[in-house]
């Protein structure tokens, strides 16, 4: 592990650094000292770069955790149904990035999308313009300057929601009813009981979620290359696109590199903060008596700072998003204000119900508020997945002409069958199956091993190796992909799979044993110990006690490294340019030229790229909620 981690993260790191100092003459690669990164000082590129990568973070951010947690307390006060809405609520986090953005492309097409149709069909359209939230009618939402970012911004948040609706729902759950319970017997309103007992509740993981989150959604590349390129323009290019310009296209790696360590303050300041929240739970000592007095004085001075600072950053942001894009931030505030205020206008008038005594009446309401809410949201989440399994079963004719948009009639496997004639779908899925299978296999493999020893063997180094385990679990692809590029030159390993069977482990190997530490961390160590008392060695206790024990954490990490291997696209668009040798999100990009977009053979596509993923999570499911540990405990 230590050999993987070091080899695939920590020396291209270093590597990068060096090559920052360089710069491509011809053939030649001459030492330039800084001068890659006094040049981004005048770069617009770059500068234009880092800001897109803000404001795309920074809005995401904000809706993400307003409808997470919308939609988590609509599922939490579900009696009837909650896994199964939980479930589809989820599939969007599941599939592939390739199928959202191809879906979202489709939808947001001016001409043929069914989102203008939709729109202007309801009226809403008309009115967004005159309202002037888009400057006319019908929108270019993706090749619109003004509108490009807000729409590459809305399908983040439609790719992300679900996380932070699963990762809330678990934190609610966590939250004692019993101080709901004080807080109603208090008389305390709905938003009284939200405001001091829920948010409270779920600051730690709002706080870890949205930090892990904005580290991913700022280095984000694939979403927004699928969906715009970066343009028009560069309205939407954040800063990795920017360093993959230089890097590959320009061959200037030297320069490239400089852009992403640029940023790496910034990604290690969130990944400090992700750190220290994640080891929060530590014990903490007691002070001597002598320094009590002063100890008391500090942690208040502290809880006071502790208190100011979500204040002072939310205003700090915010003034930076005015600054950076106010065509989008008064739009955004729109959309946000119009949703918390009918959130409040319905929690307003279930309270006065409820104070007249109308628990019948205020029951009515709160529930055709709240079925209204999950049928929006619904609408929102499964449109787009209903939008590709209905196109990949409809004719070219249908898709041509658009007729029968919402039911193909007749349904036909004419784009199935085309898919597989014109393209090498079939040599692109097997090369995803062989590269999934292998990088899952390395990962648990090692990531067994690697988390039994942190979890249980005491050795010098071992918290500091863990802590560089989560470390190299944050680094953003964009930080590895330009050094991993040289090395894989050197090593002739470019256009083969060898390429990404070597570099995956980079991403699935680190997350696999961290959370493997801490599934083993929590079987008892009791039965280990009677096993060696019994006779057996520590690999044999390892073998035949902790791993059958570990089969849910196991097969959690066979699922979370095989879907990643399986969408990964970073990695795979870099290194590999022959069509033999691509992965399906490769693959499927490369379907479209131009402006010719087969949207039926894209569609059935997306249709088969996605059935095995859900497939997978839905047969999982059950296994990860066995209580495999708790029932060994009690035999």
């Amino acid at each position: 592990m230590a050999v993987l981690v070091g080899g695939l993260v920590l020396v291209p790191i270093a590597r990068s650094i060096i090559t920052s100092t360089t710069e491509r003459h011809g053939q030649d690669t001459v030492f330039v000292g800084l001068d890659n990164y006094l040049a981004l000082v005048g770069d617009d590129q770059f500068h234009t770069g880092v800001v897109n990568s803000f404001v795309f973070t920074a809005y995401a951010e904000v809706f993400k955790v307003v409808l997470g947690l919308a939609a988590a307390l609509l599922l939490h006060h579900r009696r009837r149904g909650r896994a199964v809405l939980a479930g589809l609520l989820l599939v969007p986090w599941v599939v592939p990035t390739v199928v959202t953005a191809f879906s979202w492309r489709a939808l947001l097409d001016p001409i043929f999308g069914s989102v203008n149709t939709l729109l202007t069909a309801t009226g809403i359209g008309p009115l967004l313009a005159s309202a002037h939230l888009v400057d006319s009618w019908p929108a270019g939402w993706l090749s619109d300057p003004s509108l490009a970012m807000p729409s590459v911004i809305l399908v983040n948040v439609w790719k992300g929601v679900p996380f932070f609706t699963v990762c809330f729902l678990a934190g609610l759950k966590a939250i004692p009813a019993d101080l709901y319970e004080a807080a109603t017997i208090d008389g305390a309103s709905s938003w009284q009981r939200f405001a001091n007992v829920t948010l409270p509740g779920l600051r730690h993981v709002i706080t870890v979620t949205v930090t892990l989150s904005s580290i991913w959604t700022f280095n984000n590349f694939d979403l927004v290359w699928l969906l715009t390129q970066g343009g028009p323009g560069d309205v939407t290019a954040p800063y990795v696109l920017v360093a993959y310009s230089k890097a590959i296209l320009q061959l200037q790696y030297g320069a490239g590199a400089a852009v992403t360590l640029v940023m790496l303050p910034i990604i290690g300041g969130l990944v400090f903060v992700l750190v220290r929240l994640l080891r929060q739970d530590s014990s903490i000592k007691l002070p001597r008596k002598r320094r009590a007095a002063r100890w008391i004085g500090t942690r208040q001075w502290a809880g006071t700072a502790r208190k100011a600072l979500p204040w002072a950053v939310t205003a700090l942001v915010t003034g930076l998003l005015f600054w950076a894009s106010p065509h989008i931030f008064w739009k955004a505030a729109v959309v946000l204000g119009l949703i918390l205020l009918i959130a409040a206008g319905v929690g307003r008038v279930v309270s006065t119900l409820q104070s007249r005594g109308g628990r019948r009446s205020s029951s009515v309401v709160s529930g055709l508020g709240s079925w209204a809410a999950l049928a929006g949201l619904l609408f929102f989440v499964l449109g787009p997945l209903y939008w590709i399994a209905v196109t990949a079963f409809k004719s070219e004719g249908q898709v041509v002409m658009r007729t029968d948009d919402l039911w193909p009639t007749p349904w036909t496997l004419e784009q199935f069958g085309a898919l597989f004639d014109n393209q090498p779908f079939g040599r692109w899925y097997l090369n995803t199956l062989l590269v999934s299978a292998a990088s899952t296999a390395v990962a648990l493999v090692c990531a067994a091993l690697a988390g039994y020893a942190l979890a249980r063997l005491r050795f010098r180094g071992a918290q500091g190796f863990t802590v560089t385990v989560l470390l190299t679990y944050v680094m953003p692809g964009a930080l590895l992909f330009i050094p991993l590029y040289q090395m894989l030159i050197g090593a002739r390993l470019t256009d083969s799979l060898w390429s990404l069977v070597v570099t995956y482990p980079t991403f699935t190997l680190p997350f696999a044993t961290w959370l493997l530490v801490g599934y083993f961390s929590s079987i008892p160590v009791e039965l280990e110990e009677a096993a060696l008392v019994d006779g057996c060695t520590r690999i044999q206790a390892f073998g035949r006690v902790v791993l059958p024990l570990a089969k849910p954490g196991l097969l959690a990490v066979a699922l979370f490294t095989l879907t990643n291997a399986w969408n990964e696209f970073l990695f795979a668009f870099v290194f590999i340019t022959k069509d033999e040798y691509k992965t399906l999100p490769v693959g499927m990009q490369s379907m479209i030229a131009g402006d010719v977009v087969p949207q039926g053979q894209l569609a059935a596509a997306s249709l088969l790229v996605s059935i095995p993923v859900v497939i997978m999570y839905a047969l999982g499911q059950r296994f990860l909620t066995e209580g495999l540990t708790a029932g060994a405990v009690k035999g």
